[in-house]
C-alpha cells in the first residue's frame, strides 16, 4: 500500500455511470433522424482517441459522428450533414443528470478524502459535468476540480494540462499522486506521461492498449488495497 498526497479521479465510467443504455440511446438517435444505423457504442468509444479537441459538447459529438461516418462503408450523404443530424438527435435524447454512482464509488471517494487531497480530472465541460456532480451530491467533495476548457488552455486528457492544474491545486508533486480512471488512452497514458501513478478500473470492456497502468482495479472497492 502506497501513501499519496493526492488521489485524482476521473468522473464518467469511473465514479459514475449513465442510467441510460448506450445502445438504446444510439438506436433512438438513428431512428429519430432516419439515418441507417452504421455504428455501435463500441465504435464511438474506439473513435474518441482520434478526435480533435472540441470546445463544446456539441462540437465533440459532431467530431465523433463525423469520424465514425468516415470509418464506415455506408454512403448516405455528406459526412458533415449526417454528423450534424445525429448530434442534434443524440443531444436531445441524452440526459447528463441520468447518472448513478458506480459500485463502490461513493465509499472509495470517502476513503480517499480521509487519506489525502482529492482532485477531479474529467474530460468534460464544466456545465455538463457539474450537473452530474450535483445529481450525485458530490459537487463539493473535491479539493480541486479540473474540467476540459480549451479556451483556457485546458485540453482533454491525455494532455498534460489537466493533470498539471490538479496537482497545482492541491500542492502535490507527480511522485506523490495517483490517478484513477477507466480509459487506457486518456487516464493511464496521461498519468504515465506525467510521472503520476495510474490505476485502471475494469469496467467490463475489452480495450487493448500499449499503455500499462501502475495498478489494475477489478472494482473501486479494491482502491483500499493500494492507497
Amino acid at each position: 500500500m502506497a501513501v499519496y498526497d493526492a488521489i485524482c479521479f476521473d468522473l464518467d465510467d469511473t465514479l459514475c455511470e449513465s442510467t441510460q443504455d448506450d445502445a438504446v440511446l444510439l438506436e433512438s438517435a438513428f431512428d429519430r433522424t432516419g439515418v441507417p444505423k452504421f455504428c455501435t457504442p463500441a465504435d464511438l468509444r474506439a473513435a474518441i482517441p482520434s478526435l480533435p479537441t472540441a470546445d463544446t459538447d456539441r462540437e465533440f459529438f459532431e467530431h465523433l459522428f463525423a469520424e465514425v461516418v468516415s470509418r464506415s462503408d455506408v454512403h448516405f450523404g455528406a459526412r458533415s450533414t449526417v454528423a450534424s443530424r445525429l448530434t442534434d438527435a443524440y443531444l436531445e435524447l441524452r440526459d447528463p443528470t441520468a447518472v448513478r454512482f458506480r459500485p463502490g464509488a461513493e465509499a472509495a471517494l470517502e476513503y480517499a478524502r480521509n487519506r489525502a487531497s482529492v482532485a477531479l480530472i474529467t474530460n468534460g465541460g464544466r456545465t455538463t459535468q457539474t450537473r452530474k456532480l450535483r445529481t450525485l451530491g458530490i459537487e463539493d467533495a473535491f479539493d480541486v476540480r479540473v474540467f476540459t476548457e480549451p479556451s483556457a488552455g485546458i485540453h482533454p486528457k491525455p494532455n498534460a494540462e489537466p493533470f498539471e492544474r490538479a496537482l497545482a491545486g492541491v500542492g502535490a508533486t507527480p511522485e506523490g499522486a495517483i490517478h484513477v480512471g477507466d480509459s487506457p488512452h486518456a487516464d493511464v497514458a496521461g498519468a504515465n506521461a506525467m510521472g503520476i501513478d495510474s490505476a485502471l478500473l475494469d469496467v467490463g470492456r475489452d480495450r487493448p492498449s500499449d499503455h500499462r497502468p501502475t495498478y489494475e482495479l477489478p472494482s473501486l472497492e479494491a482502491l483500499e488495497r493500494i492507497v
